[in-house]
C-alpha cells in the first residue's frame, strides 16, 4: 500500500529532471532543422555531397550510442551510474555546439565536408555522452506507471519550450548578426554559443543534485553482444522501437523540410521574407515553427489526460491520425497564404505534441518487462539502443532528403542574394517531402502502437511481480 506514496516524486525533482531535457532539445531542435540548409545555403556544400557527411556522422553513432549505455550500465561509484556522466561532460556539451557551425570558408568542397563531418562527430558524440545517462533516469527515479507519465510531461514540456526558444531566437539571432555587418556564418556561431551555454547548465545541476533508486538488479551485468541479443529478444522493445524510429522520423521530416518549404515555395525564394505576428516581424521559419511549438506545449496537459483516462497507446493513436489528416492539409497550401500556413501550423502542433510526449513514457514500461524476464536492470542498453534507431533514422532523413534535392536540380544560392529561386523539380520535390511522403512515415507509428502489447493493467501486474521477487530478496 505504501508502494504508490514512496514513488511520488517532489515538484522540485520533477522541475530540475525534467529541465534538463531543454539543452538537449534546443541543440538537437537546431540541428534538426537548420543543419541541412545551414550546409546547403551557408557552407555551400552540393546538397548529395552534403548528406554523405551526415551518414559519416550517425555511422559513428552506431558505435558509441550502445557503448555509452553499456558503460553507464557497468559504472559503479558513489555518485551512482549516470550523475558521473553528466558532472564530466556537461560543459563540454554546450562547448561543442559552438563548433557544429564554424565550418571555415574554403573553397574545396572536400576539405569542407570533411571539416563538417569531424565536427558534427564531436558534438554528436558530446550530447550521446549526456543524453543517454540523462534519459536511463527516468525508469530509475520511479517505479510507478502514472507517475513516469508525468515525469516525461516534464520533461516534455522543457524540450518543448527549449525547442521554442531556439526556432524562434535562432533565426532573428542570425538576422541581427547580418545587418550588424557580420555574416550568417557567424550568426549561427552565436546562436550555438548561447544555446550552449544555457543549456549545459540543468545537466550540470541534476548530476549534482538528482540521487538515482538503488535496485540489487543494478550490479548485474551481461557481455556486450548478449545484451543485444536480450534486448532483441524483449518484445515490448521491439514495438517501441517502431514507435520511437517512425515517430521521431516524421518529425524529423517536418524539421529538415519545412525551411526550404517555407523558403521557396510560400515565400517565393524571398531570403529575407517576415511574416507579422501580434505586430512583430518574424522570419518564416520562427512564425511557423513558433506557433507549432506554442500549441504543443500547451496541448501537453491534453495528452496527460487523455492517457491516464484511456492509455498511451490509445491517446498516441489518436494525437498520429489527427497529425495525418493535417499533413495532408499542408499540400493545399500557396505560395503567400501566410494566414493559412499558421492555421495549419497551429494545428499540426497538436499531433506533434502527442509525438512528443507519449512515446518516451510507453519506452519506459518495456524496463520492468525485461527486469521480469532477465531480472537484470539494462536502462542504459536499452536506451542507448533507442537512441541509435532514432539518430539513425534522423541521418536517414537527412540523407534522403538532401539526395532527393540534389537530384531534383537544387541549387546552391549565390553569397549576398536576397532572392533566390529554385527550378520547378526541386521545389516539387520538396512539397512531396512535407506532405504526403511525411504522412505516410506517421501512418506507420499508427500500426505499431496498435500492436503495443503492454496495457496499463499488464504493468501493474509486471510491477507487482517485481515487487513480491524484491521483497523475497530483501527477507534472504
Amino acid at each position: 500500500m505504501n508502494t504508490t506514496f514512496r514513488s511520488r516524486l517532489p515538484l522540485w525533482l520533477k522541475l530540475l529532471y525534467g529541465s534538463g531535457d531543454w539543452g538537449i532539445s534546443s541543440v538537437g531542435m537546431m540541428r534538426s532543422i537548420f543543419y541541412a540548409i545551414y550546409l546547403t545555403d551557408v557552407v555551400g556544400l552540393e546538397p548529395r555531397l552534403a548528406s554523405f557527411g551526415a551518414l559519416v556522422g550517425i555511422v559513428w553513432d552506431a558505435v558509441n550510442d550502445p557503448i555509452i549505455g553499456v558503460l553507464s550500465d557497468r559504472l559503479h561509484t558513489r555518485w551512482g551510474r549516470r550523475r558521473p556522466f553528466l558532472l564530466w561532460f556537461a560543459i563540454p556539451f554546450g562547448m561543442s555546439f559552438i563548433l557544429l557551425w564554424s565550418a571555415p570558408d574554403w573553397d574545396s568542397q572536400a576539405a569542407l565536408l570533411t571539416y563538417v563531418t569531424l565536427s558534427f562527430m564531436l558534438a554528436d558524440t558530446l550530447q550521446t555522452l549526456v543524453s543517454v545517462p540523462f534519459l536511463s533516469l527516468t525508469p530509475e527515479l520511479t517505479p510507478d506507471y502514472d507517475e513516469r507519465t508525468t515525469l516525461t510531461s516534464f520533461r516534455s514540456f522543457f524540450q518543448l519550450t527549449g525547442a521554442l526558444s531556439v526556432v524562434i531566437a535562432a533565426p532573428m539571432i542570425v538576422d541581427m548578426v547580418i545587418e550588424s555587418g557580420g555574416t550568417q556564418q557567424q550568426g549561427f556561431m552565436l546562436v550555438g554559443a548561447i544555446f550552449g551555454s544555457i543549456g549545459a547548465l540543468p545537466l550540470l545541476m541534476i548530476g549534482l543534485f538528482v540521487r538515482e533508486r538503488s535496485t540489487p538488479e543494478q550490479r548485474q551485468s551481461l557481455p556486450f553482444r548478449e545484451t543485444l541479443r536480450a534486448a532483441w529478444q524483449n518484445v515490448p522493445f521491439r514495438f517501441s522501437v517502431g514507435i520511437h524510429m517512425l515517430n521521431w522520423s516524421a518529425v524529423d521530416m517536418v524539421a529538415v523540410t519545412f525551411p526550404y518549404f517555407l523558403l521557396y515555395w510560400v515565400a517565393q525564394g524571398d531570403l529575407l521574407a517576415k511574416i507579422n505576428v501580434l505586430g512583430i516581424d518574424l522570419a518564416y521559419e520562427s512564425a511557423f515553427f513558433g506557433i507549432l511549438m506554442s500549441v504543443c506545449i500547451l496541448f501537453i496537459p491534453f495528452w496527460l489526460w487523455l492517457a491516464k483516462r484511456r492509455n498511451k497507446r490509445e491517446a498516441y493513436m489518436i494525437g498520429m491520425i489527427f497529425w495525418v489528416a493535417v499533413a495532408l492539409m499542408i499540400y493545399t497550401i500557396q505560395p503567400g497564404e501566410t494566414t493559412y500556413l499558421l492555421f495549419l501550423a497551429a494545428l499540426a502542433g497538436i499531433g506533434v505534441s502527442a509525438a512528443y510526449v507519449l512515446p518516451d513514457s510507453i519506452f519506459a514500461d518495456v524496463i520492468e518487462w525485461d527486469e521480469l524476464r532477465t531480472r537484470r536492470r539494462q536502462e542504459g542498453i536499452f536506451y542507448g539502443i533507442r537512441t541509435l534507431i532514432r539518430k539513425l533514422t534522423g541521418a536517414l532523413v537527412i540523407f534522403v532528403t538532401l539526395q532527393l534535392l540534389g537530384w531534383s536540380g537544387y541549387q546552391n544560392p549565390p553569397d549576398g542574394v536576397a532572392q533566390f529561386m529554385q527550378p520547378a523539380s526541386a521545389v516539387a520535390m520538396i512539397r512531396l517531402l512535407v506532405s504526403p511522403i511525411g504522412a505516410a512515415i506517421v501512418c506507420g507509428t499508427i500500426v505499431f502502437a496498435w500492436l503495443f502489447p503492454l496495457s496499463r493493467e499488464q504493468h501493474r501486474r509486471i510491477q507487482q511481480l517485481l515487487e513480491q521477487r524484491r521483497g523475497r530478496t530483501g527477507v534472504m
